[in-house]
């Protein structure tokens, strides 16, 4: 097993005012020739909104941006007519393919919203663009994986265009469980919300990152009460990591 660790605090931080935004891969004004992504995984921002504010209309082609609200109401709108709100136990997904354009807004005016915006290069591009939303908490598994994320459209969770997996895992501290990767020539790339983790000989605190491969499955163990997102992805996709994010 190889693992490639990234401490919280080694992000790239951005500072607009009305956002608050960690970047744990390359992105906007934050440019690190090792921190590229990690196989298709391409973007994970950790994102922190004022009240009435949030990034106006814009466009996006050939990627699959996801949504994992942590706190307070995003208000989502977009070009295919779709307007909604999701909160913290929602999971969102746009394929923006042949191309789309959207707003993510703060929908109170007097508290923050924040939430993980998380990219992954698709499978094929030029597909048509969808919008999928759906509520996940009342499917929790506590102390054990819960799926929110697959390639199958019938499968448990929202779908997207590439062979990847999401798994959410709400852990007591002491719960130790072991995690299989989906698809050989995947990775996992675990993603700590809150709590502590420990990953083989790593130690993970909050917003700490770990990038795993060369597995076929390994076990985690919350040494704190925790949430942890695991992202299974795959690495042996020739898609290059140096095209323009859009």
């Amino acid at each position: 097993m190889q693992t490639v660790y990234h401490a919280a605090d080694s992000r790239g931080m951005a500072h607009h005012g009305w956002l608050k935004s960690a970047h744990t891969f390359s992105f906007a004004n934050y440019y690190n020739p090792q921190r590229m992504g990690f196989g298709v995984l391409r973007v994970i921002n950790d994102d922190f909104v004022e009240g009435g504010e949030g990034f106006g209309t814009h466009p996006h082609r050939d990627m699959e941006i996801i949504s994992v609200p942590l706190s307070g109401d995003l208000a989502h709108r977009d070009s295919m007519g779709n307007g909604s709100i999701i909160r913290n136990g929602d999971i969102q997904v746009m394929s923006a393919g042949t191309g789309v354009t959207h707003s993510e807004m703060n929908a109170n005016a007097d508290q923050a919203v924040k939430f993980l915006q998380i990219w992954i290069l698709p499978r094929h591009n030029a597909v048509k663009p969808r919008y999928q939303q759906i509520t996940i908490a009342d499917q929790a598994k506590p102390n054990d994986f819960q799926q929110i994320l697959s390639p199958n459209p019938d499968d448990d969770g929202v779908w997207i265009h590439q062979d990847a997996w999401f798994s959410l895992a709400r852990f007591d501290k002491g719960t130790k469980k072991r995690y299989d990767v989906k698809r050989a020539g995947n990775g996992v790339y675990v993603f700590v919300i809150k709590g502590e983790a420990k990953i083989g000989d790593v130690q993970l605190k909050q917003r700490d990152g770990l990038g795993v491969w060369d597995a076929e499955g390994f076990d985690v163990e919350a040494t704190a009460d925790a949430e942890i997102l695991l992202m299974d992805v795959p690495l042996d996709v020739a898609a290059s990591t140096n095209r323009p994010l859009n």
